[in-house]
């Protein structure tokens, strides 16, 4: 049983750092209420978080990989941990929205650290049910958010929303200090500041201008200017790792068809998979009338639910599997789930079929693709993977909610909307299951050469 306590050290903070991320959605009513907030005030509670987590991810990971995958994890779980407090205790817009940003920083530290933290612990059948249970515990962490959420501000006050998450902290880190072994790069070299800041920045502006989109469209100077910013930063980054001695993200590794393939195929996931979800919960509350239980229950339960039970399986079993027919198999699934969704009508159960394939998609889908990235790259650059994996992930994420919104502002009806955002979500996974079969070839764990 001990040599399970670094994986529920891990699975603690994964569980929470997801969770925030939609969490607040059915408690913005209520947090209104109390502290006065406008739309765009209430827009920042909830995209602050992800703004920073997406932003610090890389770097995060980087970080880590120089100083120490444990100690960053740690740290990440203090920041977040005092920063839901300040949340907890705001007494206006301003400060949620802070201590937000701040959530974000911590939960950042986190993220990065946590599947580098696994691929060093584990080892042969072991990292199998080691990433089966993280995978399973982080997409349906991803879907029940607004559920836990729906469940707190109901009953106990949307404030309990944040300070449910001080004692899974403190378990947290007892379990992390007890348990994980310190672990970093052998030859880290100097940090890479430059790379730090310029992917920072770019990629700040980049979901800054997926966040406005929801609300000002895509033709608004809001948008376009920081789009274009961060395509520049962009650029300006690609630069700065080729001149760097010691890059931040080896570019090299996009070099290998695989890695790439499987980066490009954890983007498109998050947006098939989980981006439409808060869509769905506005329709079932604003259109349908459920409150936040109910709502959280029909449109989060199906999917965490499928998701928890087959991730296990799939982390034990698949990782002898060719990576290109599970992730594959599990990407069509998922795109079945969403295209199953398209058929939204006034009862809520017509979702359910569609959110229990989506949840065994994903299921599948998270701990195969998570081991088959690190299994691209050497041990000692275990952050640098799960930063650039998880970073991809939070934007795809971000671009997936600005996408589906735009369907809302053109279509006549709600449903009509989401009917809409469905059929993309479904695309998107198809697309990201070709590019998988198409890029993959090697199983998990053969050998790879990194240029």
């Amino acid at each position: 049983m001990r040599k399970w306590l670094p994986l529920i050290a891990v699975c603690l903070g994964t569980f929470l750092l997801l969770v925030d991320v939609t969490i607040v959605i059915v408690a913005l009513p209520s947090i209104a209420g109390h502290l006065e907030a406008g739309p765009h005030d209430l827009a920042w509670v909830l995209d602050g978080y992800a703004l920073a987590l997406a932003a610090l991810l890389l770097g995060a990971g980087a970080l880590a990989d120089r100083y120490g995958r444990r100690i960053t994890y740690v740290a990440g779980l203090v920041v977040f941990a005092l920063s839901s407090l300040v949340c907890a205790l705001a007494p206006t817009t301003n400060a949620l929205v802070a201590a937000r940003v701040l959530q974000g920083v911590g939960g950042a530290a986190m993220f990065a650290t946590t599947v580098a933290i696994l691929n060093v612990t584990y080892q042969g059948p072991d990292r199998g049910v080691a990433f089966g249970v993280w995978g399973a515990v982080s997409g349906a962490a991803t879907a029940a958010g607004p559920l836990a959420g729906g469940l707190l501000t109901e009953h106990f006050g949307w404030r309990w929303i944040f300070l449910v998450n001080l004692p899974v902290c403190v378990a947290a880190v007892w379990f992390t200090l007890r348990t994980v072994t310190e672990s970093r790069a052998a030859r880290a070299g100097r940090f890479d500041i430059p790379g730090t800041v310029t992917f920072t920045l770019a990629a700040t502006a980049i979901t800054y201008g997926l966040i406005r989109a929801v609300e000002d469209g895509w033709t608004s100077l809001t948008v376009l200017g920081p789009l274009a910013a961060g395509l520049a930063g962009i650029a300006l980054f690609v630069l700065v790792e080729h001149r760097s001695s010691h890059p931040m993200l080896d570019l090299g590794l996009f070099r290998q068809a695989p890695f790439a393939g499987m980066i490009v195929a954890a983007f498109l996931c998050q947006a098939a998979a989980f981006a439409y979800l808060p869509y769905t919960t506005t329709w079932l509350q604003q259109v349908l009338g459920y409150g936040p239980v109910d709502a959280g229950l029909i449109g989060a339960l199906p999917l965490s639910g499928a998701a928890l039970l087959v991730g296990v399986f799939a982390g034990r079993h698949l990782q002898g599997v060719n990576p290109r027919i599970a992730i594959g198999g599990g990407l069509a699934l998922i795109g079945a789930g969403a295209f199953a969704q398209t058929i939204v009508s006034d009862s809520a159960f017509a979702l359910i079929p569609g959110l229990i394939l989506v949840g065994l998609g994903s299921g599948v889908v998270m701990p195969v693709l998570s081991s088959a990235v690190l299994a691209e790259v050497p041990r000692e650059r275990s952050g640098m993977a799960g930063g650039a994996l998880n970073t991809f992930r939070q934007l795809g994420f971000a671009f997936g909610v600005a996408i589906y919104g735009t369907f809302f502002q053109q279509q006549k009806t709600y449903a009509d909307g989401l009917s809409d955002a469905t059929v993309l979500a479904g695309g998107f996974a198809l697309v990201a299951a070709i590019i998988v079969v198409v890029a993959v070839r090697r199983r998990v764990g053969e050998p790879v050469k990194i240029g």
